[in-house]
This record gives structure tokens, sequence and C-alpha cells, in this order.
């Protein structure tokens, strides 16, 4: 994007997330370690022709897809505290075929992800996981040399364990996968007093740039508030509607003036699964 903020775009056959460097005139902050070595080793090449060098890694949540390179980095580890405990669970797991296909049945692993897993690691499946360095609770600042990146724990359905980066100086958002769904249930969901709640801390940060992890291109200001506004009045309709799918379409349709999309039929479906528990 800049000499300041680089990023990876994600690859979604795999689950590969985006990937970030924040470089500072004297500190670099790398932002997620990749879902395997080479997902790692592939963003820390590009950056090393770049002469880009992390000094610090920070992680917005604990999930396979944004921790699995992390022993690649080779360089100090920053979590939310959740994020932490979380990480010590996947240590106690194994990555292969018979464990993992006996968590899917079970209801512990999502079938995309287990298959993700294994076209991604192949029949290598030797994963290190780090215990991170460095544990924070709600927020901290790393001083980058004229670049400052804030670190704060916001939630949300995804993973209560998630955090997101903002760099005020280049009004630049990461966002990891906050605003997604819950997606370890048995129906994939969004409740609306979360999301709300987090939607109002999101309006809180002037951002010109915002990337979510799995969103192929980052968000200008414009589009990032459209997001939120879409979010927002289908958690309204929902509510209103108590959930009835068919009334929150047609009143959503009807405020959009068109034809609903794909992305706006799932994100319905998600709030109704969220409603009715």
């Amino acid at each position: 994007m800049s000499n300041r903020i680089y990023y990876l775009p994600p690859y979604q056959e795999t689950d590969r997330p985006i990937l970030g460097a924040v470089v500072g005139d004297e500190k670099t902050v790398l932002i997620d370690a990749g879902n395997s070595s080479s997902h790692a080793k592939l963003f820390l090449d590009q950056l090393e022709e770049r002469s880009v060098k992390g000094n610090w890694l920070v992680l917005t949540h604990w999930h396979w897809d944004h921790v699995f390179g992390m022993s690649e980095m080779k360089i100090p580890i920053i979590s939310n505290k959740m994020t932490y405990n979380g990480i010590k669970q996947l240590q106690e797991l194994s990555w292969e075929d018979g464990p993992l296909d006996q968590r899917v049945k079970a209801g512990l692993e999502i079938p995309f992800c287990a298959d993700a897993i294994k076209k991604e690691l192949g029949n290598d499946r030797d994963i290190t996981l780090l215990d991170p360095d460095i544990q924070f609770e709600t927020r901290m600042k790393l001083n980058l040399g004229g670049l400052t990146c804030v670190i704060e724990h916001v939630g949300g359905d995804h993973s209560n364990d998630s955090s997101i980066i903002y760099i005020p100086e280049e009004k630049v958002l990461f966002l990891g996968d906050c605003l997604y769904a819950n997606l370890y249930a048995d129906k994939w969901n969004y409740t609306i007093d979360i999301t709300l709640k987090l939607i109002e801390r999101m309006e809180e940060y002037d951002a010109e740039i915002v990337f979510l992890s799995h969103h192929n291109e980052p968000l200008n200001k414009s589009e990032f508030q459209a997001f939120l506004q879409l979010l927002k009045k289908i958690g309204y309709f929902t509510e209103k509607y108590n959930g009835d799918y068919k009334s929150i379409a047609a009143e959503l349709s009807k405020y959009l003036r068109r034809e609903l999309n794909e992305m706006e039929v799932e994100t319905i479906a998600f709030f109704v699964n969220g409603y009715s528990g």
C-alpha cells in the first residue's frame, strides 16, 4: 500500500488470510503468522525482497489459519491473554487425519477448515505452536519510530479473543476476522447485541484503509462504512421481524432498492441463526 504498509492477499482455497506488515523508522510489526510454514515463508521472502524485516509479530486471534506459521517468524510474539489460552489448547491437539476427522464428527472442528488444513499442509503436519511472549488484556501501544501501532481487544462473534491493530498516522485498520460470523457453531451465526456493540467500536476509528483478513482487497472508508451499515440494518430488521427470514430479506431488498446478492442473503441467514439460538 505504501512504504509503511504491506500486505499479502488471502488465498481462499486453503483458507490463507491476509498477512500484514507495518514498517516504522525503527521497528516493524508483522500481523498474523499465516496458516502454515509455507505461507509464513512466502510472506517473509516477499518482505526480504523489499528489505523489510519484522521485530514483533501480533496475532489477531487463535484460529489455526492465523497461527500455524508462528515458528517461521522467529521474532517475539504479542497476543491477547485469551489468544494465548486458545493457542495452549491447540498445542494439545493432533492434526493427523484420524484425530482431525474425529473432531469434525464431534462438531469440534469445521469441515471446511479440516479440508483446508489437509490441502495446505499435505501429509507434512509437523506443526510447532509457540507460546506468545507478550500478553495483554485490553489494549497496548507500540512505538515503531514515526508510526504507532495500537493493539486493542474487541471480541466479536467470530472469536471472543479477537484484537484489531490500528495505525493512526496512516489511518489504517487491520481487523483480523472480528467482523465475521461465528463458525464454531451448529449453525453459523451473528448475534445482534454483540455485532452492534462491535460496530460501535469500529466506528470510533478514523480509518481510510481497512483490512478484513479474508477479503481479497482492503476496503476504503466509504466501502467500510457501507459494510457496517449493512450489518446494522440486517441486525435491526432481524429484531424487528423476530428472525423471520422472508420478512428481513424483503425489507432489506426494499431498503437497497434492488435484488439481494449472495453475501447479503448469507448474512441474513447468519443473523437469523443467531436470533433463533
